[in-house]
């Protein structure tokens, strides 16, 4: 069921949608060779503690899901996706590291993910993060009231595939707030004026995942994390953003 958000509840995600963005801001800049995916997470952790607020991901549960996830960072390099746990992984020089993280204010929930090269990178590579980025400001741009998710999805996908890359689509976008995921689904595909209604207060989380080769995934062992089916890499940028009847508004800036 979707459930909109009064104007209470969009000042406190506001609010803690700021906080997010200066703590993955932050973390962008730790991103560098010799670093372990884990240290990244402690880091994300003593940031939100500092703040008074709570990781949304630790010890979260997905719908379906026998396991809570055991961080409050999603650290997700190359191949992976996204959901990429942190461990022991020491991130090299040229790779992809998407931070994902999860914020809880005032027992309101903000969600965005950022994707980072590690020092220097190859111009394919830049390509990459450069077309998901741009898919991201496409997506957001197409949520206005009266529309559909059809009209988000259509709008990344019909850029992505453009861009010679892929969407991946066993993973979308999602209603938050209230929960971590909430109802609708936003897929990264589609047509326009298909799927559900976009209505002032809807609240949803907008995160094209874009891979340099098939748009086939699979699940590791670990549960979590979800890697390109053949190796390839892939880029993942997200906003939470909130519909408004004078456009979308962008809360984790």
């Amino acid at each position: 069921m979707i459930r909109l958000k009064s104007d209470k509840d969009i000042n406190i995600l506001r609010a803690g949608g700021k906080r997010l963005a200066v703590i993955l801001a932050e973390l962008e800049t730790k991103v560098k060779s010799g670093v372990t995916t884990g240290e990244l997470d402690d880091y994300a952790q003593e940031l939100i503690a500092t703040g008074g607020d709570r990781a949304a991901f630790l010890n979260y549960r997905p719908r379906g899901s026998r396991l809570a996830y055991p961080a409050a960072l999603c650290v997700s390099v190359n191949e992976e996706i996204v959901h990429g746990l942190p461990g022991k992984r020491r991130i090299a020089d040229g790779d992809i590291v998407s931070l994902d993280l999860g914020l809880v204010h005032d027992n309101l929930v903000t969600d965005s993910a950022v994707s980072v090269i590690a020092g220097c990178a190859d111009p394919e590579t830049e390509k990459l993060l450069g077309c998901t980025k741009e898919a991201l400001a496409l997506g957001i741009a197409a949520a206005r009231a009266e529309g559909t998710t059809g009209d988000i999805g259509a709008a990344v996908e019909k850029y992505v595939l453009a861009q010679g890359f892929g969407v991946v689509r066993d993973l979308s976008g999602h209603g938050v707030g209230f929960n971590v995921h909430e109802d609708p689904e936003v897929p990264n595909y589609g047509r326009p004026g298909e799927g559900e209604q976009l209505a002032p207060g809807l609240v949803i989380a907008i995160e094209p995942m874009v891979v340099a080769g098939t748009e086939e995934t699979r699940l590791l062992a670990d549960g979590f994390t979800f890697v390109t089916a053949d190796g390839a890499r892939a880029a993942h940028f997200e906003h939470t953003i909130v519909v408004t009847d004078s456009g979308p508004e962008i809360l984790t800036q």
